[in-house]
């Protein structure tokens, strides 16, 4: 299973974010949050927002950067694959 597999910052930075159910691109890892002591991962941070980022009202930071809950990741390999029903 996806979450347990460890997964590391940067192995996601550069990537495209893919909706599971529509195909949709949301935009560009550009960093990531997370937790110093343990290592786990919060946040993806977007940039180069979609049509379709900006249409589903996906939370920003004071950056403008687009906010993915690490939550909603369900695979990481050429795309991230996030499902949208767990973006909010």
């Amino acid at each position: 299973m996806f979450k347990e597999q460890r997964l590391r910052g940067r192995d996601i930075i550069g990537k495209v974010v893919v909706s599971d159910e529509t195909g949709s691109k949301f935009g560009i890892v550009e960093d990531v949050t997370f937790i110093a002591e343990t290592g786990e991962l919060l946040n993806l941070l977007l940039v180069e927002p979609t049509k379709s980022a900006r249409e589903a009202n996906i939370q920003q930071d004071e950056n403008g950067r687009y906010i993915i809950p690490f939550s909603a990741v369900k695979s990481v390999g050429d795309f991230v694959i996030v499902s949208e029903k767990d973006l909010f």
